[in-house]
């Protein structure tokens, strides 16, 4: 079976209320609130550790439906989607409610207190570690083993940054930015400076996936099929990791394309949306996809490949560089961009040709 999702991309927003801007997506599929939902699958990377369910369901009408809470980090958004493409393609459900919702302003004097406590506690924590000098590290390593020029990497922080000028909810869309602004920026641990990062946000994001015999029935016709799904997850350990290969992306890219029928991702996939916390990370996902070749991902940012109007577009919704990162609900409304461009109601991000699978 196949799934079909609509999305509701409201993110960033002000509050986590209980409705989490559920209220488009069901105008999207024309489902009377959650009445005709039969399961609901928030996510969250847990900011607190709550039970965000029964709010949720209080606020958009689900009370005594089942319900799952599914958190992964920044990978929450795609892997709850996943969770409810399970309950659709087993037969369990017809329709299924996922929802992501992220509240980093809480979080003072900056959330990144708050994973203050992810580091062994022996070996890394006396160090006093950060987000940022960790992912410093890696993309250091990975300028180093492929000589790559800071100035390739700050080009994916351009070419977001401008491409979120046609994003609603865009934080930190720039249309006139320039590399050199980005290398003029300041250095938090090198070589990561302020503008190679994506800003913290609130935000939420819901999609409503469907079996084919309800979208038949119900003659949906904005729709994408899920044909493919993977995940995987590395070691927790920083020090046991491949810092210039993702391989943990490449395993999990290739059982959702051995699950699409997917032979060669580089002529088959029209765009994509990788998770682009650090601008660098776009560069690593991208090969960790394999739709570029290791060490080949600068080479094609600097030629206009992942231009918005070129061969293979990235982050053409200007990604959470240029839109923001509102880490549980980032992904949710990277799959959302992903419906958005399938069916052509991308608006001003829109890319300039036709596409048909992301």
């Amino acid at each position: 079976m196949s799934g079909e999702y609509a999305v509701d991309g409201r993110f960033p927003v002000n509050s986590s209320g209980g409705s989490l801007g559920c209220g488009n997506v069901f105008e999207a599929t024309g489902l009377h609130r959650a009445a005709e939902v039969a399961l609901q699958l928030p996510g969250e990377a847990g900011t607190h550790q709550n039970m965000k369910g029964e709010y949720l369901a209080d606020g958009c009408g689900a009370y005594r439906k089942p319900y799952t809470r599914v958190f992964t980090g920044g990978g929450t958004g795609v892997f709850s989607t996943i969770a409810g493409w399970w309950h659709v393609a087993s037969g369990l459900a017809d329709v299924v409610l996922v929802v992501n919702e992220e509240k980093m302003s809480s979080c003072q004097p900056h959330p990144q207190s708050v994973f203050a406590h992810i580091w062994d506690p022996i070996l890394d924590r006396p160090l006093k570690p950060n987000l940022v000098w960790i992912f410093a590290m890696e993309m250091n390593r990975y300028m180093h083993v492929h000589g790559v020029k800071k100035e390739d990497i700050a080009r994916v922080a351009v070419k977001n940054k401008r491409n979120a000028v046609g994003h609603p909810c865009a934080q930190l869309a720039d249309a006139h930015i320039t590399v050199e602004d980005v290398l003029a920026s300041e250095v938090m641990a090198w070589p990561v400076q302020r503008l190679d990062i994506s800003p913290p946000s609130d935000g939420a994001s819901a999609v409503v996936l469907a079996s084919e015999d309800f979208i038949r029935r119900r003659k949906i016709k904005d729709r994408a099929w899920i044909s493919g799904v993977g995940w995987c997850i590395d070691s927790t350990m920083w020090t046991d990791r491949d810092l210039v290969f993702p391989e943990y992306v490449a395993r999990a890219a290739k059982q959702a394309y051995k699950m699409a029928k997917i032979s060669d991702p580089r002529k088959q996939i029209d765009f994509a949306e990788p998770y682009d916390p650090f601008d660098y990370k776009e560069l690593h996902h991208l090969e960790g996809l394999l739709l570029a070749k290791k060490g080949e991902a600068p080479i094609l940012t600097r030629e206009g490949v992942t231009e918005r109007d070129g061969d293979l577009p990235v982050c053409p919704s200007g990604g959470l560089l240029g839109v923001g990162n509102p880490i549980a609900a980032t992904m949710g409304m990277k799959i959302g961009e992903l419906f958005w461009q399938l069916t052509g109601q991308a608006g001003k991000r829109q890319i300039p040709r036709e596409v048909h699978t992301g």
